[in-house]
Protein backbone atom coordinates (compact mmCIF):
# COMPACT_ATOMS: atom_id res chain seq x y z
CA UNK A 1 0.00 0.00 0.00
CA UNK A 2 1.06 3.58 -0.53
CA UNK A 3 2.42 4.80 2.85
CA UNK A 4 0.61 8.08 3.56
CA UNK A 5 2.72 10.14 5.95
CA UNK A 6 -0.34 11.62 7.65
CA UNK A 7 -1.54 8.13 8.63
CA UNK A 8 1.95 7.09 9.75
CA UNK A 9 2.12 10.17 11.98
CA UNK A 10 -1.40 9.54 13.27
CA UNK A 11 -0.96 5.88 14.20
CA UNK A 12 2.46 6.51 15.78
CA UNK A 13 1.86 9.67 17.82
CA UNK A 14 -1.79 9.13 18.73
CA UNK A 15 -0.85 5.62 19.81
CA UNK A 16 1.89 7.06 22.02
CA UNK A 17 -0.59 9.59 23.44
CA UNK A 18 -3.10 6.90 24.33
CA UNK A 19 -0.32 4.78 25.78
CA UNK A 20 0.76 7.73 27.95
CA UNK A 21 -2.80 8.27 29.22
CA UNK A 22 -3.17 4.55 29.91
CA UNK A 23 0.08 4.54 31.93
CA UNK A 24 -1.11 7.50 33.98
CA UNK A 25 -4.51 5.90 34.51
CA UNK A 26 -2.96 2.64 35.72
CA UNK A 27 -0.61 4.43 38.12
CA UNK A 28 -3.50 6.54 39.42
CA UNK A 29 -5.84 3.56 39.83
CA UNK A 30 -3.36 1.34 41.68
CA UNK A 31 -1.16 3.89 43.43
CA UNK A 32 -3.50 6.90 43.82
CA UNK A 33 -1.50 8.93 41.32
CA UNK A 34 2.12 9.57 40.36
CA UNK A 35 4.71 10.52 42.95
CA UNK A 36 4.68 14.12 41.76
CA UNK A 37 1.47 15.93 40.76
CA UNK A 38 3.40 17.66 37.95
CA UNK A 39 4.01 14.30 36.29
CA UNK A 40 0.29 13.63 36.12
CA UNK A 41 -0.67 17.06 34.82
CA UNK A 42 2.05 17.02 32.16
CA UNK A 43 1.04 13.47 31.16
CA UNK A 44 -2.56 14.54 30.56
CA UNK A 45 -1.57 17.68 28.64
CA UNK A 46 1.07 15.97 26.49
CA UNK A 47 -1.08 12.88 25.94
CA UNK A 48 -3.99 14.96 24.66
CA UNK A 49 -1.67 17.04 22.48
CA UNK A 50 -0.23 13.89 20.87
CA UNK A 51 -3.70 12.43 20.36
CA UNK A 52 -5.18 15.63 18.94
CA UNK A 53 -2.24 16.23 16.60
CA UNK A 54 -2.51 12.66 15.35
CA UNK A 55 -6.28 12.85 14.82
CA UNK A 56 -5.99 16.13 12.93
CA UNK A 57 -3.21 14.76 10.73
CA UNK A 58 -5.34 11.72 9.85
CA UNK A 59 -7.95 13.98 8.25
CA UNK A 60 -5.33 15.14 5.72
CA UNK A 61 -5.61 11.73 4.07
CA UNK A 62 -9.30 12.28 3.36
CA UNK A 63 -10.56 13.68 0.09
CA UNK A 64 -12.93 15.99 2.00
CA UNK A 65 -11.57 16.55 5.54
CA UNK A 66 -14.50 18.86 6.31
CA UNK A 67 -16.83 15.83 6.13
CA UNK A 68 -14.83 13.71 8.61
CA UNK A 69 -17.48 14.20 11.29
CA UNK A 70 -19.98 12.20 9.21
CA UNK A 71 -17.97 9.02 9.75
CA UNK A 72 -19.05 9.01 13.40
CA UNK A 73 -22.57 7.96 12.45
CA UNK A 74 -21.49 4.58 11.09
CA UNK A 75 -20.23 3.11 14.37
CA UNK A 76 -22.43 0.02 14.06
CA UNK A 77 -20.49 -1.30 11.06
CA UNK A 78 -17.30 0.73 10.65
CA UNK A 79 -14.13 0.41 12.73
CA UNK A 80 -13.12 3.87 11.52
CA UNK A 81 -16.32 5.29 12.97
CA UNK A 82 -15.85 3.36 16.23
CA UNK A 83 -12.33 4.73 16.47
CA UNK A 84 -13.63 8.29 16.14
CA UNK A 85 -16.36 7.76 18.73
CA UNK A 86 -13.96 6.18 21.24
CA UNK A 87 -11.36 8.91 20.63
CA UNK A 88 -13.91 11.60 21.52
CA UNK A 89 -15.27 9.72 24.54
CA UNK A 90 -11.77 9.18 25.95
CA UNK A 91 -11.23 12.95 26.16
CA UNK A 92 -13.86 13.17 28.93
CA UNK A 93 -12.27 10.96 31.64
CA UNK A 94 -8.77 12.09 30.63
CA UNK A 95 -9.65 15.76 31.17
CA UNK A 96 -11.42 14.99 34.45
CA UNK A 97 -8.39 13.04 35.63
CA UNK A 98 -6.15 15.98 34.72
CA UNK A 99 -8.36 18.33 36.77
CA UNK A 100 -8.21 16.00 39.78
CA UNK A 101 -4.43 15.74 39.61
CA UNK A 102 -3.96 19.49 39.04
CA UNK A 103 -5.91 20.37 42.19
CA UNK A 104 -4.23 17.48 44.04
CA UNK A 105 -7.56 15.92 44.96
CA UNK A 106 -7.59 12.68 46.89
CA UNK A 107 -7.72 9.93 44.28
CA UNK A 108 -10.31 7.53 45.66
CA UNK A 109 -13.83 6.40 44.87
CA UNK A 110 -15.12 8.18 41.78
CA UNK A 111 -11.66 9.39 40.74
CA UNK A 112 -10.35 5.84 40.65
CA UNK A 113 -13.27 5.05 38.35
CA UNK A 114 -12.30 8.02 36.15
CA UNK A 115 -8.73 6.69 35.98
CA UNK A 116 -10.02 3.25 35.00
CA UNK A 117 -12.27 4.73 32.29
CA UNK A 118 -9.25 6.62 30.92
CA UNK A 119 -7.30 3.36 30.63
CA UNK A 120 -10.17 1.46 29.03
CA UNK A 121 -10.92 4.30 26.61
CA UNK A 122 -7.28 4.55 25.52
CA UNK A 123 -6.98 0.80 24.94
CA UNK A 124 -10.32 0.63 23.11
CA UNK A 125 -9.38 3.50 20.78
CA UNK A 126 -6.04 1.93 19.84
CA UNK A 127 -7.79 -1.42 19.33
CA UNK A 128 -10.30 0.22 16.97
CA UNK A 129 -7.44 1.78 15.00
CA UNK A 130 -5.81 -1.63 14.67
CA UNK A 131 -9.06 -3.25 13.54
CA UNK A 132 -9.42 -0.76 10.70
CA UNK A 133 -6.51 -2.62 9.10
CA UNK A 134 -6.87 -6.08 10.63
CA UNK A 135 -10.43 -6.38 9.29
CA UNK A 136 -9.36 -5.95 5.64
CA UNK A 137 -9.33 -9.53 4.37
CA UNK A 138 -7.83 -8.80 0.91
CA UNK A 139 -4.57 -7.59 2.54
CA UNK A 140 -2.79 -10.52 4.17
CA UNK A 141 -0.12 -8.33 5.82
CA UNK A 142 -2.89 -6.77 7.89
CA UNK A 143 -5.53 -9.47 8.18
CA UNK A 144 -3.69 -11.66 10.72
CA UNK A 145 -3.72 -12.21 14.51
CA UNK A 146 -0.57 -10.14 15.13
CA UNK A 147 -1.86 -6.70 14.12
CA UNK A 148 -4.23 -5.95 17.01
CA UNK A 149 -1.94 -6.97 19.91
CA UNK A 150 1.06 -5.26 18.27
CA UNK A 151 -0.79 -1.95 17.90
CA UNK A 152 -1.68 -2.08 21.60
CA UNK A 153 1.87 -3.16 22.52
CA UNK A 154 3.52 -0.34 20.57
CA UNK A 155 1.15 2.18 22.17
CA UNK A 156 2.09 0.82 25.60
CA UNK A 157 5.83 0.83 24.86
CA UNK A 158 5.95 4.38 23.52
CA UNK A 159 3.56 5.59 26.21
CA UNK A 160 5.84 4.20 28.90
CA UNK A 161 8.84 5.99 27.39
CA UNK A 162 6.96 9.30 27.35
CA UNK A 163 5.75 8.75 30.93
CA UNK A 164 9.28 7.92 32.05
CA UNK A 165 10.60 11.12 30.50
CA UNK A 166 7.93 13.24 32.20
CA UNK A 167 8.50 11.65 35.59
CA UNK A 168 12.25 12.28 35.35
CA UNK A 169 11.59 15.87 34.24
CA UNK A 170 9.31 16.33 37.28
CA UNK A 171 12.09 15.16 39.60
CA UNK A 172 10.98 11.58 40.27
CA UNK A 173 13.53 8.78 40.56
CA UNK A 174 13.19 6.16 37.76
CA UNK A 175 11.63 3.10 39.39
CA UNK A 176 9.96 1.07 36.63
CA UNK A 177 12.96 0.53 34.38
CA UNK A 178 12.66 -3.28 34.39
CA UNK A 179 9.00 -3.13 33.38
CA UNK A 180 9.76 -0.70 30.56
CA UNK A 181 12.60 -2.85 29.24
CA UNK A 182 10.36 -5.93 29.42
CA UNK A 183 7.58 -4.20 27.44
CA UNK A 184 10.08 -3.01 24.82
CA UNK A 185 11.55 -6.48 24.35
CA UNK A 186 8.14 -8.16 24.21
CA UNK A 187 6.83 -5.60 21.71
CA UNK A 188 9.75 -5.82 19.29
CA UNK A 189 9.96 -9.59 19.77
CA UNK A 190 6.33 -9.74 18.69
CA UNK A 191 7.16 -7.63 15.64
CA UNK A 192 9.89 -10.07 14.67
CA UNK A 193 7.35 -12.90 14.89
CA UNK A 194 4.98 -10.85 12.72
CA UNK A 195 7.63 -10.36 10.04
CA UNK A 196 8.44 -14.07 10.09
CA UNK A 197 4.73 -14.93 9.84
CA UNK A 198 4.05 -12.76 6.78
CA UNK A 199 7.26 -14.00 5.10
CA UNK A 200 6.12 -17.63 5.40
CA UNK A 201 2.40 -17.08 4.89
CA UNK A 202 0.86 -18.40 1.70
CA UNK A 203 -0.81 -15.86 -0.64
CA UNK A 204 -4.50 -15.33 0.00
CA UNK A 205 -5.14 -15.88 -3.73
CA UNK A 206 -3.31 -16.61 -6.93
CA UNK A 207 -4.04 -15.53 -10.47
CA UNK A 208 -5.38 -19.04 -11.07
CA UNK A 209 -7.80 -18.95 -8.14
CA UNK A 210 -8.80 -15.33 -8.79
CA UNK A 211 -9.75 -16.04 -12.41
CA UNK A 212 -11.18 -19.51 -11.72
CA UNK A 213 -8.95 -20.98 -14.42
CA UNK A 214 -6.67 -22.99 -12.15
CA UNK A 215 -7.98 -26.31 -13.47
CA UNK A 216 -6.45 -25.47 -16.85
CA UNK A 217 -2.96 -24.97 -15.43
CA UNK A 218 -0.82 -21.89 -14.88
CA UNK A 219 -2.42 -18.60 -15.88
CA UNK A 220 -0.33 -15.80 -17.40
CA UNK A 221 -1.80 -12.45 -18.49
CA UNK A 222 -1.30 -11.61 -22.15
CA UNK A 223 -1.17 -7.83 -21.70
CA UNK A 224 -1.30 -5.46 -18.74
CA UNK A 225 -4.76 -3.98 -18.03
CA UNK A 226 -3.45 -0.43 -18.54
CA UNK A 227 -0.74 1.23 -20.58
CA UNK A 228 0.34 3.46 -17.68
CA UNK A 229 0.18 3.35 -13.87
CA UNK A 230 -3.27 4.04 -12.47
CA UNK A 231 -4.71 4.81 -9.03
CA UNK A 232 -4.95 1.16 -7.98
CA UNK A 233 -1.32 0.45 -8.79
CA UNK A 234 -0.17 3.56 -6.94
CA UNK A 235 -2.27 3.05 -3.81
CA UNK A 236 -2.53 -0.76 -3.61
CA UNK A 237 0.79 -1.99 -4.97
CA UNK A 238 3.61 0.08 -3.51
CA UNK A 239 6.88 -1.81 -4.04
CA UNK A 240 9.72 -2.01 -1.52
CA UNK A 241 12.99 -3.69 -2.50
CA UNK A 242 13.76 -6.66 -0.26
CA UNK A 243 17.22 -5.39 0.68
CA UNK A 244 15.82 -1.98 1.62
CA UNK A 245 13.04 -3.55 3.70
CA UNK A 246 15.55 -5.73 5.58
CA UNK A 247 17.74 -2.71 6.30
CA UNK A 248 14.78 -0.67 7.54
CA UNK A 249 13.67 -3.51 9.81
CA UNK A 250 17.09 -3.59 11.46
CA UNK A 251 17.04 0.19 11.90
CA UNK A 252 13.57 0.02 13.47
CA UNK A 253 14.58 -2.71 15.94
CA UNK A 254 17.80 -0.99 17.00
CA UNK A 255 16.37 2.53 17.21
CA UNK A 256 12.95 1.62 18.61
CA UNK A 257 13.84 -1.29 20.87
CA UNK A 258 17.48 -1.85 21.72
CA UNK A 259 18.66 1.75 22.18
CA UNK A 260 15.72 2.80 24.43
CA UNK A 261 16.14 -0.40 26.46
CA UNK A 262 19.84 0.26 27.07
CA UNK A 263 19.26 3.93 27.91
CA UNK A 264 16.46 2.97 30.29
CA UNK A 265 18.71 0.52 32.13
CA UNK A 266 21.36 3.24 32.52
CA UNK A 267 18.86 5.94 33.51
CA UNK A 268 19.04 5.46 37.34
CA UNK A 269 22.84 5.79 37.30
CA UNK A 270 23.49 8.85 35.13
CA UNK A 271 22.72 11.55 37.70
CA UNK A 272 22.37 15.01 36.16
CA UNK A 273 22.15 13.45 32.69
CA UNK A 274 18.87 11.73 33.54
CA UNK A 275 16.69 14.21 31.62
CA UNK A 276 18.76 14.03 28.38
CA UNK A 277 18.84 10.23 28.68
CA UNK A 278 15.06 10.06 29.18
CA UNK A 279 14.49 12.40 26.24
CA UNK A 280 16.78 10.24 24.08
CA UNK A 281 14.73 7.12 24.89
CA UNK A 282 11.63 8.88 23.56
CA UNK A 283 13.44 10.23 20.51
CA UNK A 284 14.85 6.84 19.50
CA UNK A 285 11.68 4.98 20.46
CA UNK A 286 9.45 7.16 18.29
CA UNK A 287 11.95 7.04 15.40
CA UNK A 288 11.86 3.25 15.48
CA UNK A 289 8.06 3.17 15.55
CA UNK A 290 7.83 5.59 12.61
CA UNK A 291 10.07 3.29 10.54
CA UNK A 292 8.09 0.22 11.65
CA UNK A 293 4.81 1.91 10.76
CA UNK A 294 6.12 2.96 7.33
CA UNK A 295 7.01 -0.66 6.62
CA UNK A 296 3.61 -1.79 7.91
CA UNK A 297 1.91 0.21 5.16
CA UNK A 298 4.54 0.01 2.41
CA UNK A 299 4.90 -3.80 2.47
CA UNK A 300 1.16 -4.51 2.44
CA UNK A 301 -0.37 -5.44 -0.92
CA UNK A 302 -3.98 -5.78 -1.97
CA UNK A 303 -4.99 -8.94 -3.85
CA UNK A 304 -6.18 -6.72 -6.73
CA UNK A 305 -2.51 -6.46 -7.70
CA UNK A 306 -2.72 -10.03 -9.04
CA UNK A 307 -4.26 -8.58 -12.19
CA UNK A 308 -1.18 -6.41 -12.65
CA UNK A 309 1.30 -9.26 -12.54
CA UNK A 310 2.08 -9.17 -8.81
CA UNK A 311 2.34 -12.46 -6.91
CA UNK A 312 0.79 -10.89 -3.75
CA UNK A 313 3.82 -11.98 -1.76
Amino acid sequence: MHPAYSIIFFTSFSGAGYGLLACLGIVTFFASGPGNWLTGVLAVILGLILITAGLLSSTLHLGHPERAWRALSQWRSSWLSREGVMAILTYIPALLLGVALFFEMEVSGVWRLVALLTVLGAIATVACTAMIYASLKPIRHWNNPYVLPLYVAFAAATGLLWYQMLSVFAGETPSATRSIVAVLLITWGGKLLYWRFVANQQPLATLESATGLGAWGKVDPLDPPHTEENYLQKEMGHRVARKHADKLRKIAIVAGGLVPAVLTVLLPYVGVLAIPFAFATVLFGMAGVLVERWLFFAEAKHTVMLYYGDSNR
